[in-house]
């Protein structure tokens, strides 16, 4: 695997996402010092199955390519590619039906092979979430992060009745066991699919 670009090498991160829009979902991500570091457009009533994510607004440098293997299958998986490198970084798989009730999903390698989990913070609050409409608002999701039975990552959303809002914390990744670029997929993912829920 080679190495990063700078854009995935902060430990923390902020991830906001316009929930109004009529164009289509805007996603701007910002490092620990504010400044914008990835950014993706999705286009309004288009299926997920190709995100770009660019190192600026204009578009112009691509850093980062999340597609699913397959639309119609329910679990989904999606490869993740970094263009510059021009190699796979690994999957991220949807486990479909745990998923109506608690969001799981695998993290798989280059290779196809599981190497980690992304959950949601609790079953209990899962479900109100889902069958409680003020349980959203007053318990934003949450997912934890392992590689290996390690902790390496955690995405906290924060209620904004506007703007969608992710803290992305890679800093309990002390032994650089999860690649950035597999992170910020996964928040994305989270934001994406995952978000639509609440």
């Amino acid at each position: 695997m080679s190495t990063p670009a700078p854009a995935f090498q902060h430990q923390t991160y902020t991830l906001r996402r316009k929930v109004l829009t009529i164009a289509g979902a805007k996603f701007h991500i910002y490092g620990p010092d504010g400044r914008l570091v990835l950014f993706s457009k999705l286009k309004a009533f288009k299926l997920k199955e190709d995100i770009r994510m660019y190192a600026s607004e204009a578009m112009e440098r691509e850093l980062l390519v999340i597609r699913t293997q397959s639309i119609w299958d329910i679990s989904g998986t999606y490869d993740v590619f970094d263009p510059i490198a021009n190699e796979t970084v690994g999957a991220l798989k949807r486990h479909g039906m745990k998923s109506m009730l608690q969001d799981e999903w695998s993290i798989l390698d280059a290779t196809g092979q599981p190497i980690g989990k992304i959950k949601e913070d609790s079953a209990v609050k899962a479900i109100a979430r889902r069958f409680f409409e003020p349980a959203a608002l007053l318990m934003p999701q949450a997912y934890h992060v392992d590689i290996d039975g390690q902790p390496v990552a955690t995405f906290r959303q924060h209620f904004n009745p506007i703007v969608q809002k992710i803290a992305i914390d890679f800093s309990p990744d002390t032994g650089d066991r999860l690649d950035p670029r597999l992170g910020f997929a996964a928040a994305v993912l989270m934001c994406a699919i995952e978000g639509r829920q609440n």
